[in-house]
Parts: structure tokens; C-alpha cells; sequence
């Protein structure tokens, strides 16, 4: 029984001439696990905004074609109308939330039906033990990691019971603990009949989980594999494609022996947090011009905390950041160090891509620019808007601004979240030519891939 049928679609996004999707033609069997995939931008959003209604109800542009599920027709329905049946999990989880504590979040579609107070209170309670997110209950929103905070987004969904799931790269923030519980829920739907469509680059905890893959290239369905025609990929077929790694390998740092370096950057005794509230303590870190450091750890232990410290961003607790044998106060570090974000959208604020690279850069390199734009594919939008854009493309657009403004120590949060294979290594190899201009890199990442590529030192937060 067909669950899913697009037909004939093509959309294109209001004010843009590329992007969107055409000559779509899908059908999804009731209890089957779909997968998207394909280079960033390549249309896979575009799909699940389909789905789930927000196009064209948020999304505006040319649409055509049509779309049925269970048998009727998706555009004749209400967006409230679609939500009772289809739940769904975004790549930034903030998108979703409507409140500002854990418990209400995961209770806020329930109480949006009306359901009785005494249910309600259960269903929450079922659903952290199902999900395995009791330790998560009763917290603020705010003081929960982004991979946190994805378990969240998914126990709302979850909690409403709905037919249909539609999950846009789920993994994105996730550390590889919390990969192997996202796989264990995807799991849980299925078994319970549920049809689960999945936008995903990060592929290796999904190969026994789906039925189907699509490939998409330039808004179009290229291939379409079965479970076992898509394990059959070679390597090189792999990679040719564009496509992440089908297995999960230990990251391994480049061991090749360089010239030692004099420690320039030392983080001493350092303790983080919020408030009086301690995230970590004790922190002892030094690094030398040129060295890229991977910062790992689970969900929650203060990664991203950990870097806005030293970026200036956040005060520290207790003990000091510093430089060439000085301690550094916030302003300092500011004027010093330069953060790419986990959420780019907090640091976007142009009308275009090009204007957002120089963006607040008092007489600025344009040939700098130009050539920053075109290394990472980005110059054939640099007159877009940039909230238009995947998610993939903002954030290159921030790795882009991180090359043009000349600061010593740049920090990334998640630089590879969102990134297919080649954006990826493109990324890898900027980062590796900004170390040789003699910057220290921190990188922040449950990467793997990335970390092999790229790192040449891993520092852990939190222990094992």
C-alpha cells in the first residue's frame, strides 16, 4: 500500500532561479524507512518540506504537480490537518521549540489536542523511557547541548504518536553515542509500523535501517537503490558520488611528524560554566601556530562552552586563557579569536553572499573574497540571500567569513554538520591551508571523517 505519492512535482523557491526540485516522482510503502541523499543543496529539504506541508505554506514559489497520502490529496489540506498525521524533526532543533522547558516541550503537541492532563503526564513519562531521555527531564531548554536538544525535537514528535516521520539530517549534532540511540528510535518506529523519511549525509548508521535510498542531483532523483543494491556500492562508486563513508571508523590523527612549534595559546586551570553553575573544570590545553585540534566529547559535556571561553565570548569561572605568556581578558580574546558557530544562523546578517563575507570588515580584499567564494562553491550564489540557502551552503558561508577576517585563533563548532563528502573535504583542506598561514585551529566535532582529514592533535573533554 502506498503511503507516500509524489507525482510530476517540480517547485522552485520564490526570488531564486536555482534550487527546488523537478520532475519528481516518488512512492513510499506504508512502514518503509526512505532515504535522501546527495550533495548539499541538492534538493532532499526540499522533499521533506513537501511532505510535512511547509511547502507551500511557509515556503513560497512556483509548485507543480501533486501529492497524495493515504489517499488524499496533501495540498487540499490545513497544515494542523497534516501535523495530526506526519511529525517532524528539523536539523536545527531551536526551529521547533515552542517552550522553555523539556517536559512542556515534548507534552506541547499533546496539549495542542486537547488530550487530558493525567495522559498527558504519562505519554511524557512513556516516552523519555522509550527514548531513553529521563535524564533529560526537567531541565531548561537553554542549558541543553545541540545534540540534546535533537533528542528533545525527536520525544515531541514521538510523543503525538504520528503515522508518518520526516527527519532532516538528525545526526548533524549528535556524538556517536547518541548516533547509536537515534538508529535504536528509528528503530522503535519502525517496528511499529511507522514510514520514516530521512535527508541524511551521514549514512553509516542507517544502511540496515532503510528500505530505499534516493540519490538527488540538481533537485532530481538520480538513483534509487534497495538496501542491498545500495551496500553493493564500491569505494570508488562511493565516493565518486559524493557520498559519506558506509562504515563508522575510529578517527585517526595525522601522526606525521612536524617540526615542534612554540607553545603560543595555553589554557590553564580552567573552569566553565553558567552562572555559578560549573560545566567543567580543571581544563589544561596548550597549542603552537599551525596546529588543528579536534575538541570531541558527548553531548552536554561542554564542547561549545569550552570554546566561547576562549573566544572571549563567555567569561571564564576560574583560571585564565593565555597568550604568549599573557592572561588574555574577554576583549582581548575577541579582537584575537573568530568562532564559526554550531547554528550559523545566529551569525548571518547580510541580504546577500557575498555582502555577509566582508560583512562589518572595514575595507575589505575583494579579489579576497572572490577567490574565498569560488574555493568553496559558493560564487555562483554570492547574490543570494543567504537564509535561503541549505543548511550545507550557510555554513560554508561562515567558513568563508573565517578566511577573510584575519584573526590568530579560529574556533569551529560542528564545521562539517550538514556537509556531503566533497564540502566536507573542501572544508578539511581550507582549514589545513589556514593552519599553514600560521593560525590555530580548535575544532569542535563528532566527526570522524573529519577529524582524520584534518586534525593533528585530539583533545578530549570529559574523558571517555
Amino acid at each position: 500500500m502506498e503511503k507516500i505519492q509524489l507525482s510530476d512535482i517540480s517547485f522552485a523557491y520564490e526570488g531564486t532561479v536555482d534550487g527546488g526540485v523537478k520532475n519528481i516522482n516518488l512512492s513510499i510503502s506504508a512502514g518503509q524507512c526512505v532515504v535522501l541523499t546527495g550533495q548539499s543543496g541538492c534538493g532532499k529539504t526540499t522533499i521533506t518540506r513537501l511532505i510535512n506541508g511547509l511547502i507551500p505554506e511557509f515556503f513560497k514559489g512556483e509548485l507543480k504537480g501533486n501529492i497524495v497520502v493515504d489517499g488524499e490529496d496533501l495540498f487540499a489540506k490545513k497544515l494542523y490537518e497534516i501535523a495530526r498525521t506526519t511529525g517532524s524533526v528539523f536539523q536545527n532543533p531551536k526551529t521547533q521549540f515552542f517552550n522553555t522547558d523539556t517536559d512542556g516541550e515534548i507534552a506541547f503537541g499533546l496539549e495542542n489536542r486537547g488530550i487530558e492532563r493525567s495522559k498527558i503526564i504519562n505519554r511524557v513519562k512513556q516516552t523519555a523511557e522509550d527514548l531513553k531521555v529521563t535524564n533529560l527531564l526537567n531541565r531548561s531548554i537553554f542549558s541543553l547541548s545541540g545534540g540534546e536538544k535533537q533528542k528533545i525535537a525527536f520525544a515531541s514528535v514521538y510523543a503525538t504518536n504520528p503515522d508518518i516521520y520526516i527527519l532532516d539530517e538528525p545526526s548533524s549534532n549528535l556524538d556517536t553515542n547518541s548516533i547509536s540511540d537515534l538508529a535504536e528510535y528509528i528503530q522503535i518506529i519502525k517496528k511499529q509500523g511507522k514510514t520514516v523519511v530521512i535527508a541524511e549525509h551521514r549514512l553509516y548508521y542507517l544502511t540496515n535501517l532503510a528500505d530505499e535510498i534516493y540519490y538527488m542531483e540538481h533537485g532530481e532523483i538520480k538513483y534509487k537503490w534497495t538496501q542491498s543494491e545500495f551496500l553493493k556500492l564500491s569505494d570508488y562508486e562511493r565516493e565518486l558520488l559524493g557520498l559519506r563513508s558506509f562504515l563508522y571508523k575510529e578517527p585517526q590523527i595525522c601522526t606525521e611528524v612536524k617540526e615542534k612549534k612554540k607553545t603560543v595559546l595555553e589554557v590553564r586551570d580552567l573552569s566553565i560554566g553558567y552562572g555559578k553553575k560549573v560545566v567543567h573544570s580543571h581544563i589544561n590545553l596548550t597549542a603552537a601556530k599551525g596546529d588543528i585540534i579536534a575538541v570531541t566529547g558527548h553531548n552536554g559535556v561542554g564542547k561549545s562552552t569550552f570554546l566561547r571561553t576562549i573566544c572571549g565570548l563567555q567569561k571564564p569561572l576560574e583560571g585564565a586563557v593565555i597568550w604568549n605568556g599573557a592572561a588574555q581578558s574577554e576583549k582581548k580574546l575577541i579582537k584575537r579569536a573568530y568562532m564559526v558557530m554550531q547554528d550559523v544562523n545566529y551569525q548571518l546578517f547580510a541580504d546577500s553572499v557575498e555582502h555577509e563575507t566582508h560583512f562589518g570588515i572595514k575595507n575589505p580584499d575583494l579579489d579576497k573574497v572572490e577567490k574565498t567564494l569560488k574555493e568553496l562553491g559558493l560564487y555562483q550564489l554570492k547574490d543570494e540571500h543567504p537564509n535561503t540557502l541549505s543548511g550545507g551552503q550557510k555554513q560554508r558561508i561562515a567558513v568563508a567569513v573565517s578566511m577573510i577576517c584575519d584573526k590568530e585563533v579560529l574556533v569551529f563548532d560542528e564545521p562539517s554538520s550538514g556537509l556531503d563528502l566533497e564540502s566536507m573535504r573542501v572544508v578539511s583542506e581550507l582549514i589545513k591551508d589556514l593552519a599553514k598561514a600560521d593560525k590555530i585551529i580548535l575544532v569542535v566535532t563528532h566527526d570522524s571523517e573529519l577529524i582524520s582529514q584534518t586534525c593533528n592533535r585530539l583533545f578530549q573533554l570529559g574523558g571517555s
